[in-house]
């Protein structure tokens, strides 16, 4: 089945025809608005309004493009964008074997989905998709900053920006098309190669194979509507240019300590519930106490990750459908539970088993919740059960160590729960290299070869400490000196294996250009 979608040239006349559709137009020669910067507002658009079930869409022709990146350029002035914020990007693809080559151009902004990753996964709902265009919207007054859109959206359309502390995207140039004008890109192009279409949303949701092209993530994660007119002669392995430079991802440092901090919080509570329960404990109350400052300072210092910190209250709003929210509530859960609970340690309440439960249990969900932010179809190495492995099997190596190095227990089997979780994160990360490095798909064999390439020796060093303070350590000796080792060793293995866990992951992505990362207009 094809999708009906309705035609037009950026120029304003529909395909094939020889006179524009407007009255207006026959004034003028097509080269002559945009070679003397005039611009007929009517010209640039679709000649009728949009119908019930309908919206619009790019159209990117890759036999026009020439790659000069005048839609770049035109995108950035038009919005106020400094050059290393592209809202339009130009990649690069190219196949064949000399002398039977071929090189082509991408010209991509926002896809304008029907199942946006961006709104979906936004926890102050900063995004809405406009009934009446189908654009995609962005309300920089409503965003934090969290620059968890970044991580969702497989093409790399939001972006942020340090300067001002939020994101931004394209939008199609939603108040140039209510003004009846073409977004900037449109106009600027000198090939005609990107269009502005109206498409019936149920026809394009049944086959949206014309969003697919080389270069360019599939159409399935969130159902771009992206029209791609690809050269007929196309060679089959062409692909994009710019494989083979992969680099380290930003490493959000406040996330990194604030994971691993609140893991340590929630492995070290159940632990002291479950010494409460069996009697086999004493100064509870005082590791509570220690184990609850941790998790605030962790929760605090999360914040500094917001390019708008003060606004962090409204990660609260986007319940319904991002996981940010849900662990944003289920850590603040966790904390005022885990406060309740020293307290009545503190004072010997009898209710103290029940409110010990009910803090572990808060804390596994506000860990489950942390991992579920990270399954994203857009980070294909973190999109798997060992994400979840992981963050459960760092509460379970640091809980047992904080808690021992306290000296409120010497049970035995607190060495062997601490034992289990160094063993569980061992495998967990000798798995998930092994599954990256066989890996068929671009993105999770990079990750393998950034960590066993440019990463190799933080990784080795992250293996090394997990192998001598999760298991060598806590099998050699059972002294309060050992154990206090073994958890500052523990402690920054976990920390580098966080960082590691940002740095390594390599996101989807538009191709870039050949000579360059592809994020600058110049």
């Amino acid at each position: 089945m094809e999708c009906q979608v309705d035609v037009y040239s950026s120029r304003g006349g529909t395909r094939g025809e020889g006179l524009p559709l407007f009255g207006s137009a026959l004034l003028y020669s097509p080269a002559i608005p945009k070679r003397i910067g005039i611009e007929p507002p009517s010209l640039l658009i679709p000649a009728r309004p949009l119908e019930p079930g309908e919206q619009f869409l790019f159209h990117i022709d890759m036999t026009k493009c020439i790659g000069c990146k005048c839609c770049v350029v035109a995108c950035n002035e038009q919005n106020g964008n400094p050059a290393a914020i592209n809202w339009r990007r130009v990649g690069e693809v190219e196949g064949g074997y000399y002398p039977n080559t071929q090189r082509y151009h991408l010209s991509m902004g926002c896809n304008q989905c029907l199942e946006p990753s961006c709104l979906i996964g936004c926890p102050v709902e900063a995004y809405t998709k406009d009934a009446k265009t189908g654009v995609v919207l962005l309300s920089a007054d409503a965003c934090i900053g969290c620059q968890y859109c970044t991580w969702n959206c497989s093409y790399g359309v939001p972006q942020y920006n340090p300067e001002r502390g939020v994101v931004g995207k394209c939008d199609m140039c939603h108040h140039r098309l209510s003004d009846g004008m073409a977004p900037a890109c449109v106009s600027a192009c000198p090939e005609d190669a990107i269009a502005i279409e109206i498409v019936s949303i149920a026809d394009w949701r049944k086959d949206y194979l014309g969003a697919n092209a080389p270069g360019l993530p599939s159409a399935d994660d969130s159902i771009s509507t992206t029209r791609v007119t690809l050269p007929q002669a196309l060679l089959p392995d062409t692909g994009r240019v710019d494989i083979g430079r992969i680099a380290p991802e930003h490493p959000h440092w406040p996330l990194v300590f604030m994971l691993v901090l609140t893991q340590l919080s929630v492995g070290a509570f159940t632990i002291l519930w479950l010494l409460d329960v069996s009697g086999g404990g004493a100064r509870l109350s005082v590791s509570a106490l220690v184990s609850l400052a941790l998790a605030a300072v962790s929760l605090g210092a999360s914040t500094l990750h917001l390019g708008r910190p003060v606004y962090a209250w409204r990660a609260m709003r986007g319940l319904r459908r991002s996981w940010l929210s849900r662990e944003v509530l289920s850590l603040s859960a966790f904390a005022g539970v885990a406060s309740v609970y020293a307290g009545m340690l503190l004072l010997n309440s009898s209710a103290r088993p029940a409110a010990g439960f009910i803090t572990a249990l808060c804390g596994a969900v506000g860990i489950a919740c942390s991992a579920r932010i990270y399954v994203v179809r857009a980070r294909p190495a973190w999109c798997s059960a060992h994400t979840s492995a992981e963050f459960f099997s760092t509460a379970l190596l640091l809980g047992p160590l904080f808690v021992r190095a306290m000296n409120v227990s010497r049970e035995p089997w607190m060495m062997w729960a601490g034992l289990a979780g160094g063993v569980a994160q061992l495998v967990t990360q000798a798995l998930k290299f092994l599954w990256l490095s066989h890996s068929g798909q671009f993105e999770l064999r990079a990750s393998a070869l950034l960590l066993s390439g440019r990463l190799r020796c933080p990784f080795l060093l992250r293996m090394s400490v997990l192998i001598a303070a999760g298991v060598i350590l806590p099998l050699a000796s059972d002294s309060r000196a050992a154990t206090l080792v073994a958890l500052v060793l523990a402690l920054a293995g976990e920390w580098l294996g966080r960082w590691l866990f940002f740095v390594s992951v390599v996101p989807k992505n538009i191709a870039a250009a050949f000579t360059g990362a592809g994020k600058q207009a110049a």
